[in-house]
C-alpha cells in the first residue's frame, strides 16, 4: 500500500488544527481508501496554544506527526523544510486554514495516478479581498514577462510532489527557497488543476503588505535580470537627455539669455528627478545584494525544538 503524505504549515491556528487533522484524516476514508497517510505539521514558533494543540492531536493518532520550530523561520523556509521532512510515496502541501480546499488531496492523487510528477493547484477564482486579488494578478503577470524562468500564475506551492521531486528539493542548498520558482525550473511535467479559494475558516491572515513585498522581492532577485539591466539603460538615456539639455543651455545663453532668461527650476527638476532614480534603482541593487548575503551564509533552513511521533 503506497503512503501519501499530507503537509501542513501552521502558525497561530489554534482554532483550525484540530479540524483540519480531522478533515484530512475523513478524506482518506471516504476518497483515498486504498491509501496509508501521514499527517505532518510543522508550526512555526505559535504563541496561541497551537502547540498545545497539537500534542493532543498526536497523542491519539500515530499517523499524525508535529515538527515544532525553535523560532518563527517565514512563511517560506518552514513549508519547503516540512516537505523534505516527509516519508511518503508523494507528499500534498496544503494551507491549515482551510482556503485550500481537503478535497484537493484526492483530486491531486488521482492525476499522480496518471503519471505526473507534480500537480499544482491553481487559484482560478478567490474569495479574498478584491484589492490584493488585483495586486496578485499584476504581480504574476510582471514576474511571467519579466523572469528568464516559467512562473506559474496563481501558484501559492499547494499541490502534490512526487518523492522522486522531494529527493530534488532535498539536495537544494538554497537557504531562502522560493517553491513557485523551483516548482517552474526544476520540475518534471506537472499537471495544473483550478480550484476556488475560500475564506479562511477562524482566526486572521498572517499575510500582510510587508509579507506580500517580501515574496514579491524574493521572486524578483531569484529568477529576474531585467531589474539591473533597466537600471544600465535608462542609465544611459537619462544621460543623453541631460546631454541634449546641457546643449540647450548653451546654445541658450549664448544666443537668447538676454531675452529668454530659463532659470533655476529646469535644472532644479532634473536634479531631483535623477536623485529619485537613484535611489530606486540603489534599492533595488540592496535587495539583490541582501538575497546574495542569506544565500552566501549557508545558515539551516530552519531550526527544530522538537517533533512528535517521527
Amino acid at each position: 500500500m503506497k503512503t501519501v503524505s499530507v503537509l501542513i504549515p501552521c502558525f497561530n491556528e489554534v482554532g483550525n488544527v484540530g479540524p483540519m487533522s480531522e478533515a484530512v484524516v475523513n478524506e482518506f476514508k471516504e476518497n483515498l481508501p486504498d491509501y496509508d497517510y501521514e499527517l505532518v505539521f510543522i508550526d512555526n514558533f505559535s504563541t496561541d496554544g497551537t502547540r498545545e494543540k497539537l500534542e493532543e492531536i498526536c497523542a491519539h493518532n500515530p499517523k499524525i506527526k508535529a515538527i515544532f520550530n525553535a523560532k518563527n523561520f517565514g512563511q517560506f523556509n518552514s513549508p519547503f523544510y516540512g516537505i523534505c521532512q516527509t516519508t511518503g510515496d508523494c507528499t500534498v502541501s496544503i494551507c491549515c486554514d482551510f482556503q485550500d480546499p481537503v478535497s484537493l488531496i484526492h483530486r491531486c492523487v488521482r492525476e499522480w495516478e496518471k503519471g505526473y510528477k507534480i500537480v499544482a493547484a491553481i487559484k482560478t477564482q478567490s474569495e479574498e479581498n478584491k484589492v490584493f486579488r488585483f495586486l496578485r494578478t499584476c504581480y504574476y503577470k510582471v514576474i511571467k514577462k519579466m523572469s528568464s524562468v516559467e512562473q506559474i500564475e496563481h501558484f501559492t506551492g499547494t499541490g502534490l510532489y512526487d518523492k522522486s521531486f522531494v529527493d530534488v528539493l532535498r539536495q537544494l542548498d538554497d537557504p531562502t527557497p522560493f517553491m513557485r520558482g523551483i516548482v517552474a525550473e526544476l520540475g518534471p511535467e506537472r499537471k495544473d488543476i483550478p480550484y476556488t479559494q475560500e475564506k479562511r475558516r477562524t482566526g486572521k491572515t498572517h499575510n500582510n503588505w510587508y509579507s506580500l513585498y517580501d515574496a514579491a522581492m524574493l521572486s524578483f532577485t531569484s529568477y529576474t535580470k531585467v531589474g539591473l539591466r533597466m537600471a544600465t539603460f535608462l542609465g544611459f538615456i537619462i544621460a543623453f537627455v541631460d546631454f541634449l539639455f546641457a546643449l540647450y543651455y548653451l546654445v541658450a545663453k549664448i544666443i537668447w539669455w538676454s531675452a529668454f532668461p530659463l532659470g533655476t527650476a529646469p535644472l532644479l527638476i532634473g536634479m531631483f528627478f535623477i536623485g529619485s532614480v537613484q535611489l530606486i534603482f540603489l534599492g533595488l541593487l540592496g535587495e539583490y545584494v541582501m538575497s546574495i548575503n542569506t544565500r552566501v551564509m549557508h545558515r539551516p533552513l530552519v531550526v527544530e525544538e522538537r517533533r512528535i511521533n517521527f
